[in-house]
């Protein structure tokens, strides 16, 4: 399918399929929570290729995924975000209150939201007149190194475009060491450089909204108005390259249009998940001093519904930001929720339990699995790890066993399993002479955690 008509430009263009696709090289399981997540994001960039006058018109559709901890609704969330390079930020529905009551409100989640943005952009513009800054911090090093001879004035009148004998021997010794600056050999040397100070400590504003909380401070209010003293200090090449290079690239970047640019990620792909939403559900308490669950889920509904928001960049609409909620919902329900907020999550996907088979893939398949990553660790050690499939199916079974007597925690399990399990190779590996391999097979696991499984309230407090 081929339209002139052009997407915003952090995002790819994923097919659902291919995005599923990706999911599954980092998310076990779960195909139902992938697709609804990848119909969704592509969604999205239909809207933007839809017509005009309907744009608007197209709302997100937001998502409640429902499931015990552990499964991957939060993997799910994080890597969509990355997939498509979109402003992305997960947050606690329990550590937002009430307007009213101390503690953050709900609009400092599209502050942070824009806050993150406008930085992603302001890398991304970094990275493209990376090689001019480089360029420029260098001509700076060269400059600290070796002061640029100043014309000498004299009678006699020299020919126009020849060169003092002593400017082509700076020339000479200045080309000298920019090879030796380029190849890493002044990293070591001294030199000082002028570097800002820190500015006026920030005032503490007493009431509803805060200057921190509307991601404002003096420096930035008052910041044009008075000039910014320099302070002299000493830095190595290494670190004055670092220093230099980061100011020529603020330099060459035209920060009012990435702060656009930023503005407009956010309100056309910028993703909000909000973990823990079953935790302001229900509490249809009659009024008292406590802040109340519904009472944030008030306060959240403007958002999630479309407002607009201050924040120190600007207004930042929220019509079309993808919003996606987890819980577990182990004593409350979505339809707990005040049922304006249950309008703006039409998508509900239910993740399912994962099983012992799931544990085995979990353990073996992902980019980052954590097979893969203690193998990883302790070959730092010099120590080769070594698991056997009969050791695979053992720790996913008593990661199961476990989940079912004790508390189902999901996949989080498996991390205390193999860290209790690899204990002694863990804390041995750097101080004794060990053996290069070791296996780690079903006898292994059983030996090590047979006890420990067996004994329930050992295991309720070790695994």
């Amino acid at each position: 399918m081929t339209n002139n008509k052009k997407s915003t430009p952090n995002q790819r263009e994923l097919t659902p399929r291919e995005i599923v696709k990706e999911l599954d090289k980092f998310v076990i399981g779960q195909q139902q929570a992938k697709r609804s997540v990848a119909i969704a994001l592509r969604n999205r960039w239909r809207r933007l290729q839809a017509p005009a006058d309907l744009r608007e018109e197209i709302m997100p559709n937001n998502i409640i995924m429902i499931g015990p901890t552990g499964v991957g609704k939060t993997e799910i969330a994080r890597r969509v975000s990355r997939l498509t390079n979109a402003p992305f930020i997960k947050v606690e529905a329990s550590k937002f209150t009430e307007v009213g009551y101390v503690g953050r409100d709900v609009e400092s989640i599209i502050r942070d939201l824009t806050e993150y943005a406008v930085n992603m952009v302001k890398g991304e513009h970094r990275d493209e007149v990376g090689d001019k800054a480089d360029e420029q911090c260098e001509e700076r090093i060269l400059d600290l190194l070796l002061p640029p001879v100043r014309k000498r004035q004299s009678a006699t009148v020299e020919a126009e475009g020849q060169t003092t004998h002593d400017e082509a021997d700076t020339l000479n010794t200045r080309d000298k060491l920019r090879q030796k600056l380029r190849n890493g050999q002044l990293d070591g040397k001294m030199i000082e450089i002028d570097l800002p100070s820190s500015g006026a400590p920030l005032m503490q504003v007493i009431g509803p909204v805060s200057l921190e909380e509307m991601g404002l401070n003096l420096q930035d209010m008052f910041g044009n108005l008075m000039p910014k003293k320099m302070k002299r200090r000493k830095v190595t090449v290494a670190e004055a390259r670092t220093i230099l290079t980061n100011e020529e690239a603020q330099k060459l970047i035209d920060h009012d249009a990435a702060v656009k640019e930023a503005i407009q990620r956010v309100e056309n792909s910028g993703i909000v998940f909000i973990d823990e939403i079953d935790k302001i559900a229900g509490n249809k308490s009659p009024a008292g001093p406590d802040v109340s669950r519904e009472g944030v889920q008030r306060d959240l509904l403007p958002i999630v519904e479309g407002s607009n928001v201050l924040t120190k960049y600007g207004m930042v609409r929220t019509d079309h930001i993808l919003f996606i909620a987890s819980g577990a919902f182990h004593v409350s329900k979505p339809s707990d929720l005040i049922p304006e907020l249950q309008g703006r999550f039409p998508i509900r996907v239910e993740l399912s339990v994962l099983t012992e088979d799931d544990f085995v893939q979990i353990l073996t398949k992902p980019k980052a699995a954590l097979i893969k990553q203690y193998t990883a660790l302790v070959a730092t050690e010099g120590v080769r790890l070594e698991f056997t499939p009969d050791g695979i199916k053992e720790i996913a079974r008593v990661a199961g066993e476990v989940n079912e007597q004790v508390e189902n925690i999901g996949a989080r399990r498996l991390h205390t399993i193999m860290t209790t399990l690899l204990e002694d190779v863990l804390f041995d590996a750097p101080d004794e002479v060990r053996q290069e391999k070791v296996l780690v097979d079903a006898e292994l696991v059983r030996s090590r955690l047979a006890s420990i499984v067996r004994n329930r309230d050992l295991s309720r407090y070790i695994l």
